[in-house]
């Protein structure tokens, strides 16, 4: 099996240091960059499994570089603040991060959120259980599963990890409504420390990319003071 491969980009070469040592210690490849140019430099000649982004950089703002990157690729991307302001985490949200940790941080709790995205990116199949569907469809959409690829009207929609996630089990389960709550335990699991705004955020972002009026969408629908469903065409 081909080594995962991660992207750490922080201008405090002392916590680059500690955690491309702990990620090596797992047997990842870890390249280094230590401003936003460097880092989308980068970004745009290889190919990665995750990439931890410190919001504060020189050159370009970590929330600068994520906006960037996700014009180019749908790598899930853990940003790394020093700040605990809710602005500030969902406002990395908004950019297309997947997920956030707040400094000071352990190295065993990010070496838990990235196992955590890991784990949600392969396919899932578990013994005793029917194969793993590879693909679903409802009117123009169609989602390749092994792939985690979206199309619409057979172009392609460029969605982050935890997008695809929350359309694949929206989908899946059409009709079914879900609180946010509850999509927030499904897709970023229990043990994740933002709330439910979280959930809006990539909601919104969500019918941007696949509603054509994202104000009366056709696919994912809100059922006022109860949470989301998908409608199925």
């Amino acid at each position: 099996m081909a080594r995962k491969r991660a992207l750490v980009v922080d201008d405090e070469k002392l916590i680059v240091k500690g955690i491309r040592f702990s990620l090596e210690q797992d047997d990842m490849q870890v390249d280094c960059a230590y401003d936003g140019e460097e880092a989308l430099e980068f970004a745009r000649k290889n190919q990665y499994d995750i990439i931890l982004l410190d919001v504060m950089l020189p050159r370009l703002t970590g929330f600068e570089v994520c906006q960037q990157i996700r014009e180019f690729s749908t790598v899930p991307i853990i940003m790394l603040t020093a700040k605990g302001e809710d602005m500030d985490k969902i406002l990395g949200l908004e950019y297309g991060a997947d997920d956030y940790i707040t400094k000071p941080f352990n190295i065993l709790e990010v070496k838990a959120r990235i196992k955590a995205i890991m784990r949600r990116m392969e396919p899932k199949r578990i013994m005793g259980e029917a194969p793993a569907v590879k693909s679903l469809e409802s009117g123009e959409m169609r989602l390749d599963c092994e792939g985690r690829r979206a199309f619409i009207a057979g172009r392609e929609i460029g969605l982050t990890a935890k997008e695809f996630e929350l359309l694949e089990l929206l989908l899946t389960n059409s009709n079914k409504v879900y609180s946010r709550e509850n999509l927030l335990q499904l897709v970023w699991g229990v043990d994740y420390p933002g709330d439910v705004r979280t959930v809006d955020v990539h909601i919104r972002r969500l019918r941007e990319k696949i509603e054509q009026n994202p104000s009366e969408p056709r696919y994912v629908h809100t059922k006022w003071g109860v949470g989301y469903y998908f409608q199925n065409l």
